[in-house]
């Protein structure tokens, strides 16, 4: 063999090295390795909801996210109920509770005519994480849960998130963020949501896979809310 055969068949091996690539296999102990870690972490604080605890679902400029609303009573006092509230709330969200309170007051009464829980209790309500800041209405119909929840002493049902604006009528109106917090609450390891009526459409518009598993109910009045929240059905419709 002369030294251009000897030549060329040096080129041929290289390339065939050069054409060999290890493999490796990528798996969750070692997914940070390759991507950095994660960008959401978990978000979820209770297995099962305490009494007075519920989760919102709340768009931020990272996307969506898991929000929780508690509530708990700080002291009876007799004819001088009130709320106090913390969470670097900003103003619109600051009214949503004061409206929140006043619609739970008269759902309470609605349902139990001789519960002055509300008129003899001061509450605090608060958003975690406090250090960060929080505004919008869309917290409404959490706050109003929470609040229930604390007065009844009954906790919401598990693997519940939900989502609206409330008027003082017990209305809910339409909020943003659909897909966002869709993903959030899935993150999050909810499996049934509550958005507004007038959502349905930017629900129906996501993508198959986002809405897989899922049981989304859609409503209009608060009162709708409470039987999903609190009732013993499990399969209202939607």
């Amino acid at each position: 063999m002369d030294s251009k055969d000897t030549e060329e068949t040096e080129k041929i091996q290289e390339s065939k090295e050069a054409k060999t690539v290890e493999k490796i296999l990528v798996d969750e102990p070692n997914l940070s390795d390759f991507v950095g870690k994660p960008v959401f972490h978990a978000e979820r604080l209770y297995d099962q909801t305490p009494v007075g605890v519920v989760m919102g679902l709340a768009w931020t400029a990272m996307g969506g996210s898991t929000l929780y609303i508690e509530t708990t009573q700080v002291e009876e006092a007799e004819g001088k109920g009130g709320l106090h509230v913390t969470g670097q709330l900003g103003e619109v969200m600051k009214e949503s509770t004061q409206i929140a309170h006043t619609v739970a007051r008269a759902i309470l009464i609605g349902k139990d005519p001789g519960n002055a829980f509300f008129a003899d209790s001061k509450l605090h309500l608060h958003v975690p994480a406090g250090a960060t800041p929080k505004d919008g209405p869309s917290a409404g119909c959490t706050m109003i849960t929470s609040m229930l929840s604390i007065a009844m002493k009954k906790p919401v049902r598990k693997d519940l998130a939900m989502t609206g604006e409330v008027t003082l009528t017990g209305k809910i109106l339409p909020i943003g963020g659909v897909k966002e917090k869709t993903i959030a609450a899935r993150r999050g390891g909810v499996k049934t949501i509550i958005f507004p009526a007038a959502n349905r459409r930017d629900f129906d518009e996501l993508a198959p896979n986002v809405k897989e598993g899922l049981d989304v109910h859609f409503v209009e009045d608060y009162n709708q809310i409470f039987d999903l929240a609190f009732g013993d059905d499990q399969n209202k419709e939607k």
